[in-house]
């Protein structure tokens, strides 16, 4: 029989009036969806610790332009976003793992080319967040803290 590990986060957003949408996958399967997240979420999810690579997939969808307030200098008064914090693995904080290893891909909403930009824990433009890791978990976190 196989060990799980559960990995734990909360997925939030600066303004819950705005429909942002928020899809979850691990190795290629969805297991969060939510078309509009409006309020505070906490999901968790278990995986096979067994010896493999894996992948974690945030993808946001949902974001227009008007989600975006800019004032008549071209400064940014108020900003849609979704948040991803308090990421854990069997309980063991990765957050600055995930911020320092993960890539944000995004087009700037179809403004621009798509680019791979750093993860800060959130999410302005549709696009995703990938984050790579290895299972039998504890050893991948001692190879990477």
């Amino acid at each position: 029989m196989s060990q799980q590990i559960t990995i734990k986060f909360i997925v939030a957003s600066t303004d819950y009036s705005i429909p942002l949408g928020m899809r979850v996958s691990a190795d290629g399967a969805v297991f969060y969806e939510n078309a509009h997240v409006n309020s505070e979420t906490p999901i968790q999810h278990q995986l096979s610790d067994d010896d493999g690579e894996h992948e974690l997939v945030f993808e946001m969808f949902g974001k227009q332009p008007d989600h975006t307030k800019i004032d008549q200098d071209g400064n940014i008064t108020s900003d849609g976003m979704l948040s991803i914090s308090g990421i854990e693995m069997d309980d063991i904080d990765i957050n600055q793992i995930v911020q320092f290893q993960a890539v944000y891909h995004h087009n700037f909403n179809n403004t621009q080319s798509t680019i791979e930009d750093k993860f800060y824990g959130h999410m302005g433009c549709n696009g995703t967040v990938k984050f790579k890791f290895s299972t039998p978990m504890y050893l991948w976190l001692l190879e990477n803290m």
